[in-house]
């Protein structure tokens, strides 16, 4: 038995971890595949009722799980997700881009994965005032960039794809930390020579990410590059709404939606679920893997294909233009899994 824990989150985080505790109770009783869920606090609300948006309780919880979900937080969000990467060594922050059916992407044929470095980069947070100028220090290691490389090309190796790696970066602005991650990339392709490898500057990537998305297999980026391009890649195929992502590990991983708590709409039961949903599949893919477990992967194939068998219909949450509440469009992939 697997024991997940759930960061409910803030916003329509609790709506989006009742949608995928349903589901998972219809796998855990209908798929035979076992496993407990224990609901933690962290984000705003946590904040607020103990002073801390990542309580230790909620730590120790996660500490004592096989695999952690996380459903969106608020404002205090970097105090969470941040946090947690740096305290499991989540190395690889993994989003796939892909175009579903009824769904507004640029194309139909578009089937990506940005694979980001999660450790480095500006997002070690090391500022500092100097004079009447801020300063931000911007780490790059070879030891991490060839790490993120070798997830990328493995990635490449196991997926139905063109085989095909994109490294992206700025070297010829920052020769010294963009130049180390371009270089251990290249160095790491070596080992590879059945996956196509190229380099793309940053700008050029985000240029082509719009005009011709279905060339891109594998982007393996900076933490910061890899941010920011993975909502772009989001957007490609239709939003914000449809796209998982993973924080992994040697030994441990977490899973969540790429968009944040919308506070707008919480409560009201309009958000579209399907990040979380397929952040799920991701989670079973990677226990799958880890455990050796053929059901896990099993169980991952059948929700996607649900997910996009119901949309393919053209059932949409509110919050996209369609009619379906979260609870309704939650009850229909329930009922289309057994």
């Amino acid at each position: 038995m697997y024991k997940i824990s759930l960061i409910t989150g803030d916003g329509i985080g609790p709506e989006l971890s009742d949608s995928a505790i349903s589901v998972l109770n219809t796998i855990h009783d209908k798929l035979d595949l076992k496993f407990e869920i224990t609901k933690l606090s962290a984000g705003d609300t946590a904040l607020k009722e103990t002073g801390k948006a990542l309580p230790d309780e909620t730590i120790d919880a996660i500490k004592k799980s096989d695999v952690c979900l996380k459903a969106p937080v608020g404002e205090s969000a970097a105090d969470v997700i941040v946090v947690l990467r740096r305290m499991f060594d989540l190395y690889a922050n993994i989003r796939p881009a892909k175009s579903y059916p009824q769904m507004p992407a640029l194309r139909d044929d578009i089937d990506m994965v940005i694979v980001r470095e999660n450790t480095e980069d500006l997002y070690i947070g090391k500022e500092f005032s100097l004079g009447d100028s801020a300063v931000a220090l911007r780490v790059i290691s070879e030891f991490a960039s060839k790490r993120i490389a070798k997830y990328a090309f493995e990635t490449a190796t196991q997926r139905n794809s063109m085989k095909k790696v994109t490294c992206v970066h700025k070297s010829n602005v920052m020769r010294l930390t963009d130049g180390l991650f371009a270089k251990s990339c290249s160095e790491v392709a070596k080992n590879y020579p059945d996956i196509i490898f190229e380099q793309m500057y940053v700008d050029a990537c985000a240029m082509n990410l719009i005009r011709q998305p279905e060339k891109f297999d594998v982007i393996v980026t900076t933490n910061l590059f890899g941010d920011i391009l993975s909502d772009e890649s989001s957007q490609v195929v239709g939003g914000l709404g449809m796209a998982p992502a993973a924080n992994i590990g040697d030994n441990f991983a977490l899973f969540e939606p790429v968009h944040g708590a919308a506070f707008d709409i919480a409560g009201k039961n309009i958000a579209n679920p399907s990040s979380f949903l397929l952040s799920l599949k991701m989670m079973f893919d990677w226990l799958g893997a880890k455990h050796n477990d053929s059901k896990c992967f099993t169980v991952g194939e059948k929700l996607e294909s649900t997910i996009f068998n119901l949309v393919k219909t053209g059932a949409k949450t509110k919050d996209i233009g369609g009619s379906k509440s979260t609870s309704e469009f939650t009850a229909d992939i329930v009922n289309l899994l057994y």
